[in-house]
């Protein structure tokens, strides 16, 4: 059996007809005018950064023209030639390409760990020292906030040219940006084993040995591994600045003009970032998996 509704009195109906549509008349207005909003700063913006669109439109061929330059000529007829002087320095690009990636790999390592050090330090929820915890937070914004180029360049001018000094500098980086994301992960933990182990007496240390790090480590994991893609292809612009690795070769290439070795070491730091990046993002998602498996 089905009660029907009786229908709204005719002057009820006009009233909430004209209340929708007046609701909905400012909802567009509103959006009317963010978007309004968003065009204005979208244009000044340009204006001040000197976006030139006709400019791009109309020297779009010198690019064009460039990656024809780069591009190998690769015949069907003699391909393994072509690839074997397309690729002559292989062996000395992998050399190059495995320090980029022990800088990368060293970086987030010793990064990592300072992150791990300091982001109890600054998580409100497990230190009482309002400023302590002030300290540690504006130290990681201090690392994360100057660029890896930046601290390379500094530390060239302190220790010379060579791979120490990117892996110095994507440590320092690495350590702002992981510390952040570590103290966010420790801030949304469940708090309950922390408080039944300080109300049994445990210390600081302990607590945060036995409450907190089986929280949190997975989380820790897939970030780390997430910051080492990242730091792959940070350490290769370190070259740029004469921290080693393949990017000081590939930067030789661009400023010598040699056309093919240009597209032959950018294809292979592609390559590499790509199958570094699902590696990782399998290995991410197995941890996670695991960690809400529990």
């Amino acid at each position: 059996m089905t009660t029907r509704i009786p229908p709204l009195p005719p002057a009820r109906a006009q009233v909430l007809a004209g209340a929708y549509e007046a609701a909905v008349a400012g909802a567009r207005r509103r959006s009317l005018a963010a978007l309004v909003l968003v065009l204005a700063l979208v244009l000044v913006a340009g204006v001040m950064a000197e976006v030139r669109p006709l400019t791009f439109v109309q020297n779009i061929e010198n690019f064009t023209a460039y990656i024809a330059q780069i591009l190998p000529s690769l015949s069907p007829a003699t391909l393994p030639g072509d690839l074997a002087a397309w690729y002559w320095g292989l062996p000395k690009w992998l050399s190059l390409l495995g320090e980029t990636l022990l800088m990368a790999y060293l970086g987030t390592l010793f990064g990592g760990l300072a992150a791990f050090a300091l982001c109890f330090l600054a998580s409100a929820n497990l230190v009482r020292s309002r400023i302590l915890c002030f300290a540690t937070r504006r130290l990681l914004e201090l690392f994360r906030t100057v660029p890896e180029v930046v601290f390379a360049l500094i530390f060239v001018i302190a220790f010379g040219l060579g791979p120490m000094v990117g892996v110095l500098a994507l440590a320092i980086h690495t350590a702002g940006a992981l510390g952040k994301l570590f103290a966010e992960v420790v801030e949304n933990i469940d708090m309950k084993p922390v408080e039944g182990l300080t109300a049994s007496g445990a210390s600081w240390v302990e607590t945060v040995r036995f409450a907190v790090v089986p929280q949190v480590l997975s989380n820790f994991a897939s970030y780390g591994l997430l910051r080492f893609e990242i730091n792959v292809r940070g350490a290769g612009v370190m070259g740029f600045v004469g921290a080693g690795g393949i990017g000081q070769e590939f930067l030789v290439a661009i400023r010598n003009f040699y056309y093919t070795d240009v597209s032959a070491i950018l294809l292979l730091i592609i390559l590499t970032v790509i199958g570094i990046d699902i590696a990782t993002e399998r290995l991410r998602h197995h941890l996670l998996g695991r960690e809400i498996a529990r």
